[in-house]
């Protein structure tokens, strides 16, 4: 019995060095991967004909304003006032009637004098790489700047160009982690799948018909 329980310490330990070492391995290669395509400076950033905004909830379960989207578009909305692009994608997960992140990304880019006409709502951005991947089979866009805080962006941007699409990132505000534990975690797992999604050839969960999006003026 206590044989048994030796082997099986040394196989938990084994999986937890070899998990921990995947894990290790996924950020060093997104964060390389994607360094020099990310702007925390809105003049540095490059003029884009697109903008895409990436949805997450609007509020917290107690019910208070989530701030990883409040700076998510205020930063669109630097983009905007800079002058960087014209039109916005705000994609987000719309899988319930009651719960709708791209008409509540809309909403508030109206509300900081971003005209409706040039937001286009991406109701199935069920996944980064789900809106990511719509931008350019549903939207037509295979260049743009995608909008979220620093660690989401990282990520974002690997997938864009892995699918050899020309994304940029704008970093909006970040949350400290001792706020975010929960969010900062599971981004290490997520990051992981990332590499099991490209292997796998991995396809956003719904397409559609395409849309058109105004060009630059």
């Amino acid at each position: 019995m206590k044989k048994l329980l030796k082997i099986s310490i040394k196989i938990s330990v084994l999986f937890a060095v070899f998990l921990l070492l995947i894990i290790l391995i996924s950020e060093l290669t997104i964060v390389r991967g994607s360094k020099k395509y990310i702007f925390d400076s809105v003049e540095q950033i490059p003029e884009n004909h697109t903008v895409l905004v990436l949805g997450t909830s609007p509020y917290l379960i107690d019910g208070r304003r989530n701030l990883f989207f409040v700076y998510r578009m205020q930063a669109a909305k630097q983009l905007y006032d800079a002058g960087k692009a014209r039109n916005f994608i705000v994609s987000g997960d719309h899988s319930r009637r009651n719960y709708n992140e791209p008409l509540a990304m809309q909403q508030m880019l109206i509300s900081f004098g971003v005209p409706q006409e040039k937001i286009y709502r991406d109701y199935a951005g069920f996944r980064t790489l789900d809106s990511v991947i719509r931008a350019y089979k549903i939207f037509g866009q295979d260049t743009f700047i995608i909008v979220s805080q620093k660690f989401h962006n990282e990520r974002a941007v690997y997938i864009a160009r892995k699918n050899g699409l020309n994304a940029y990132a704008f970093n909006a505000r970040d949350i400290p982690a001792r706020y975010s534990m929960k969010t900062f975690i599971r981004e290490r797992f997520a990051r992981v799948k990332v590499f099991v999604d490209i292997l796998f050839n991995k396809q956003p969960k719904f397409l559609g018909e395409p849309i058109e999006i105004g060009s630059l003026k």
